[in-house]
């Protein structure tokens, strides 16, 4: 689906960003690509749409070269950037005009998704807030149904309940035959989403694996502070201690549930010991 081998880039004569990246991404499954901010997640997204070109190493999606921006590879993805504009004209407009780009577009699913949101799709987009703005284009994208759906830092601009109604939405879609890539450095917002979690540091990709995977391997435990009990990562407040285990490291109780937060900040200062824990495991 989204294929990247050997990829290296940098900003001009800066130091690069990327130096020999491989990242193999699949259908059925929504990848949450977390990293910290300047990490290159952005970046990463903007290769795979073909908006920025490798200095050495290729980008696929669906088997079609990033670079060449086909309209057989356009048709059949979807970026929400972080940052972005939106024309002056009314959401219904807007539909009409960009909507026949995308064959599997499905109308349906776009005013659920509006209904859902509360957007007045007649009003001009400009004069809506941006939080609005932000829930039009999500339903818009989500509405396209391509294969390929990337979506970067979604929920920025979006209060509680958007927030939550966006992770409902989402977690309703099917996906079975999409591939949905979520970059955010907000973990805590999206980690219940992901089946995958993949972390961007210092150029390379040092962290690939499915919840699975993840939850074989780790366990997840809060402890005394005072425990002589030996953890991989460990984070301290109010006399605890939450940490990353080796799975099976902690057998008085069992496994709290997955705290992709915590995960992503064992993975960040602890990435050879995790990793270690991961070198038989397949992607």
């Amino acid at each position: 689906m989204i294929s990247i081998k050997n990829l290296s880039f940098a900003f001009k004569k800066n130091k690069p960003l990327f130096k020999d990246l491989s990242l193999q991404m699949e259908t059925s499954k929504i990848y949450g690509l977390f990293g910290l901010n300047g990490a290159g997640k952005t970046t990463l997204l903007n290769h795979i749409t073909g908006m920025l070109f490798p200095a050495e190493g290729e980008c696929t999606v669906n088997g079609v070269t990033a670079r060449e921006r086909s309209p057989q590879m356009l048709s059949d993805l979807f970026l929400i950037p972080e940052q972005f504009d939106l024309p002056s004209m009314t959401g219904t407009q807007y539909t009409e005009i960009h909507a026949p780009f995308y064959p599997t577009f499905d109308e349906a699913l776009f005013e659920s998704v509006i209904d859902e949101f509360k957007v007045d799709i007649t009003s001009k987009l400009q004069e809506l807030s941006y939080g609005q703005r932000k829930k039009f284009l999500i339903a818009f994208a989500l509405a396209t149904n391509t294969r390929v759906l990337l979506m970067d830092e979604p929920t920025n601009g979006l209060d509680i309940p958007a927030k939550s109604q966006f992770r409902r939405i989402v977690a309703s879609l099917d996906y079975s035959n999409r591939c949905i890539v979520i970059s955010t450095h907000q973990v805590r917002d999206l980690g219940a989403m992901i089946d995958q979690v993949s972390v961007i540091k210092n150029g390379e990709i040092v962290f690939n694996h499915g919840l699975d995977a993840i939850q074989k391997n780790l366990s997840f435990k809060k402890i005394p502070a005072d425990s002589e009990t030996d953890y991989i990562y460990g984070e301290e407040a109010l006399g605890s201690v939450h940490a990353v285990f080796r799975a099976g490291a902690v057998n008085e109780h069992a496994s709290e549930e997955l705290d992709m937060e915590l995960l992503f900040n064992a993975i960040i200062s602890q990435t050879n010991n995790i990793q270690e824990e991961f070198k038989t495991v397949s992607v």
